[in-house]
């Protein structure tokens, strides 16, 4: 049997473009994988006022507020990252990373000024719920990718590039088949993880940047594996054409 032709569409959302890959003929079943994102951006975003964190950001000290399910299960994760590095991973990007805390349904406000951000983790739980909604509308074989945050399901192998920072292109790096792989850049390092949710490939290539440690505890936990080189350095044309353009 020959393998299918595979449809690419993309779409403007969670602040880059995400692709979502099916067979040509579910051509429409890509819409349930763009619309369970939606869902997942206006429940995280922390730029929505009406989202679960917008609305957490605006409470007074010592309030609480029910959240939903996307939001309880990205704020678990998060939190038992938080006890697993003694708090280096920091969704309130140092506004009081043990100033919130979730009960159940409940997130509690410990503190004023305490803000969450889950720019870190959130985006690879949008893909990992924008796949299962593709194997609910019944597509077998399928891929998300969220501006480098992909996970690809069913029966492909994927390849995967990652940036040359030497020349600017890309470089062939992996064939992804059934599992999740992250790559970020993360002050003069490129990060690389891969694991069988996107949501633990996202959130550990932070946790292998602040330690160093592509063969840290945490990642043996989640069925995961890491990689990590230098950043190329920029040359003194390049500092200053960014310069030029910053100031603009």
């Amino acid at each position: 049997m020959s393998p299918p032709a595979w449809s690419r569409r993309a779409q403007p959302l969670l602040g880059t473009l995400v692709e979502v890959g099916v067979p040509f003929a579910l051509d429409a079943k890509a819409d349930a994988a763009f619309d369970r994102i939606r869902e997942v951006e206006a429940a995280l975003s922390r730029f929505r006022a009406d989202s679960d964190i917008g609305r957490f950001n605006a409470l007074p000290a010592g309030a609480s507020l029910a959240i939903g399910e996307d939001a309880r299960c990205v704020l678990a994760a998060a939190a038992s990252l938080r006890e697993a590095t003694d708090g280096r991973f920091d969704i309130s990007i140092g506004t009081g990373v043990h100033d919130w805390a979730l009960d159940g349904i409940t997130l509690r406000k410990l503190a004023e000024g305490v803000r969450l951000d889950l720019g870190g983790i959130g985006k690879g739980h949008a893909v990992d719920v924008a796949i299962e909604a593709l194997i609910a509308a019944g597509v077998a074989s399928c891929w998300v990718n969220a501006g480098g945050d992909l996970r690809v399901h069913g029966e492909l192998a994927l390849p995967v590039h990652r940036r040359d920072e030497s020349t600017g292109g890309a470089e062939p790096f992996a064939l992804l088949s059934d599992g999740a792989m992250t790559t970020s850049h993360l002050g003069d390092w490129q990060v690389t993880v891969a694991a069988p949710r996107c949501l633990w490939a996202d959130a550990l290539t932070k946790v292998v940047a602040f330690s160093g440690d592509v063969e840290h505890p945490l990642l043996a936990t989640h069925g995961a594996s890491a990689w990590r080189r230098p950043m190329a350095a920029r040359s003194q044309a390049d500092a200053e054409a960014e310069d030029s353009d910053a100031s603009r």
